[in-house]
């Protein structure tokens, strides 16, 4: 980032610059001159479109990445109406303002950084993000519906009646626009959109209740992430929602979710089969609700079953011979069925934490073996240093709202996130030199990422290799969990053996071993074929571990249109699931109400798993 040594500005004169910069760029836009558009970026410049620009989740570089995008979107896109939405700030040479503005076809709000370069003030980062659709907003505030119908009416139906109504005919004489497959966070979230933007959709999802994929796993799982940063769209937790929830509390807060906030939900269904059919132009998805099989004939069909949700089990020699309990920590039941037993838990990252944690808390012989290196953050260090300025109640008392710390992380191009992040976690590692000092020396093989940028970044380029904190890796570094490093070479009928020789007994097996890319359930319910055409799903192409180049300057495939037509995926955390539903559900609205979506530079497929 350039820089300059001047004195502080007022926020007026911060306004100033930014207001300046947003006519010049408007009036740039308007005579569609794009090469004086693209001139008011720096030389190092980044402009993030969430759907406004480019019905798509992208990122351009440069002026000729400005220009590229302006010269594909300018006419059609017809950009209007670039204003202040509060006053401008400015801090280190660099200031940043908050605007919005308007599209031929909806609204949206944005930031810019702007330096100063060659005496003139440019943009470094620009983030745009749609928020609506005209003349299809959401029912909410100054929209938001009436519910009683005063006067007399014959024909009256109440709201009971109406929801009846529909729940009979969906599936059968209706049939939904959009089928999200999973009715986790990720699908009720984008439910819960779908509906306030009135498109038809319905949400399946296998278990017998909304919230079920929490409550069915281990016993002592919890939130690692806090309360500020998993809010569901529309409806906050409550001011007395503890920081990190338990996971049957978050079971039931998303069946409780599901249903004020009515979301078409089908628990207890399953998808056993799917294929599009290009002459009608629908998907033909066969399911099981109840045992009994229904056809659903959707045109846009969406997987929301979860970016680490498919369990990635590896064939181990011996796995037939082994006598125990052998299972994946998706289906690790808790501690209590294996107390005075021996556990041998394969893998060293949050699941495998967790599970050693609780195991050893009701008196388990477990033994931890790590097969790569890990990297671990405290859980306190994160909330302070890493999340604090965003995610938090200070954040809050500073006027950082949930949405608008969305956007400040949104704003922030992946190309250069690392950046950020690694001085943050330089001071965490400092502040916890004692515990990563005897963590060490137990002989944890201990990582910061491959370029030290530590947690988020390892969780956006490959989903894996992190643990945060939360007290079991404290009975790793006393030894009170054994620790042995290396590769499993083959189980006996009551031990783990890895490469080397050594020996672990075992009563049980857990397979700590993570998860595969979301693709594999494309494949499991469509076919290989159309799995592969859709490639990977998540991953930067950073080029770093388990992220393979080329650079995608996105998530893969992740919330934005897919080189499978009608096909889009769906999911990440709460934080993620929450942020990005809205412009999925955007570009899903738009589809449904028959606005034209020419999609900029659509993903290309790079790897196939």
């Amino acid at each position: 980032m350039t820089q300059t040594l001047e004195p502080p500005t007022t926020t007026n004169d911060a306004s100033q610059v930014a207001q300046a910069w947003l006519e010049g760029f408007e009036a740039a836009l308007a005579a569609r001159d794009t090469a004086r558009a693209a001139a008011m970026f720096a030389t190092e410049s980044y402009w993030r479109d969430l759907v406004s620009f480019s019905w798509n989740l992208t990122t351009v570089e440069g002026r000729d990445g400005v220009g590229d995008l302006l010269t594909s979107t300018l006419e059609r896109t017809d950009p209007s109406g670039f204003a202040l939405d509060e006053p401008a700030d400015e801090a280190d040479g660099v200031t940043t303002a908050w605007f919005v503005f308007e599209t031929a076809v909806g609204r949206g709000r944005g930031l810019v950084r702007l330096v100063e370069e060659e005496g003139r003030h440019r943009a470094f980062t620009f983030l745009t993000t749609l928020y609506e659709l005209k003349g299809h907003e959401e029912p909410r505030n100054e929209h938001r519906p009436r519910g009683a119908e005063h006067g007399a009416d014959k024909q009256r139906r109440t709201w009971l009646e109406r929801r009846q109504e529909e729940a009979e005919s969906l599936g059968s004489t209706t049939q939904p626009y959009v089928l999200v497959i999973g009715g986790g966070q990720g699908g009720i979230a984008l439910g819960a959109r779908l509906r306030q933007l009135g498109v038809p959709s319905l949400v399946i999802d296998k278990h017998p209740r909304p919230g079920d994929q929490w409550r069915n796993r281990y016993k002592s799982l919890c939130l690692h992430d806090p309360v500020w940063y998993d809010h569901l769209p529309y409806l906050k937790f409550p001011d007395n929602w503890p920081v990190f929830a338990p996971k049957d509390k978050i079971g039931d807060w998303l069946e409780s979710y599901t249903k004020i906030m009515e979301v078409p939900y089908w628990s207890s269904t399953t998808a056993t089969s799917a294929f599009y059919s290009e002459e009608t132009g629908q998907w033909t998805v066969e399911v099981e609700r109840e045992g009994r099989p229904l056809t659903l004939r959707p045109t846009e069909l969406v997987f929301a079953t979860g970016m680490s949700g498919k369990p990635n089990i590896p064939e181990v020699p011996g796995m037939d011979v082994f006598a125990g309990d052998l299972h994946h920590s998706s289906a690790h039941p808790g501690p209590d069925a294996y107390r005075g037993k021996k556990v041998v838990v394969i893998g060293s990252n949050n699941s495998a934490f967790d599970i050693c944690g609780a195991l050893w808390e009701n008196d388990v012989d477990v033994t931890m073996v790590q097969r790569s290196s890990t990297h671990v953050v405290k859980s306190d260090s994160l909330m302070e240093i890493g999340l604090g300025d965003l995610y938090s109640e200070r954040a809050v008392a500073a006027g950082v709202t949930t949405e608008k710390a969305d956007l400040i992380f949104a704003s922030l191009p992946y190309r250069i996130l690392h950046t950020f992040q690694i001085p943050a976690y330089e001071a965490m590692a400092e502040k916890d030199k004692d515990f990563y000092e005897r963590l060490e020396a137990s002989g944890f093989d201990h990582d910061w990422g491959d370029d030290g940028s530590g947690l988020f970044m390892k969780y956006l380029r490959r989903g894996s290799g992190y643990y945060i904190d939360v007290g079991a890796a404290e009975l790793v570094a006393n030894g009170d969990v054994k620790l042995v490093n290396g590769q499993i070479d083959h189980l006996t009928a009551d031990a783990v053996v890895l490469a080397d020789g050594t020996e672990l007994p075992a009563d049980v097996v857990v397979l700590a071993t993570g998860y595969g890319s979301m693709n594999g359930w494309v494949a499991d319910l469509i076919d290989q074929e159309t799995a592969n055409r859709l490639g990977k799903v998540w991953g930067l192409g950073s080029d770093t571990t388990k992220d393979p180049g080329p650079w995608e300057g996105e998530q893969r495939n992740m919330w934005k249109p897919t080189q499978v037509e009608h096909l889009w995926m769906h999911g990440g955390n709460l934080h993620q699931s929450r942020h990005y539903s809205l412009y999925l559900a955007l570009q899903l609205k738009a589809r449904f109400e028959g606005i034209e979506t020419p999609v900029y530079a659509l993903q290309e497929v790079h790897h196939t798993s």
